[in-house]
């Protein structure tokens, strides 16, 4: 099984949540502040990944196997690194909204 196999459950439950949020978030009228909030962070950690991936791939302290990887690669790390990081801002977005206390009330 491919990395990129393994983690398509995991982009596809974290996307379901994150919609559910951004429906729950434009019930409330602050759909815009929950995309933002969401892209800001998604954004850091996708270069977080990136930037520290490579510096331990460097190192020596981990590589992936060739045949389980798509061998696309951004420096030594390969694309598939970038689910993971994706996947948990989508689903921790779409939890902290629907999880939250964002109500109506609240908002006024």
């Amino acid at each position: 099984m491919t990395y990129l196999l393994m983690s398509v459950p995991f982009i596809v439950i974290a996307g379901v949540v994150f919609a559910i949020g951004c429906r729950h978030a434009a019930a409330l009228g602050g759909i815009r502040p929950y995309l933002l909030s969401w892209a800001a962070a998604a954004v850091t950690l996708l270069v977080l990944t990136a930037v520290f991936d490579n510096a331990m791939m460097a190192a020596g302290l981990f590589d992936y196997g060739a045949d389980k990887i798509s061998g696309a690669r951004l420096g030594l790390m390969p694309l598939e690194d970038f689910l993971y990081p994706l996947a948990g801002s989508l689903l921790l977005a779409g939890l902290w909204q629907l999880l939250g206390s964002h109500r109506k009330d609240a908002l006024a």
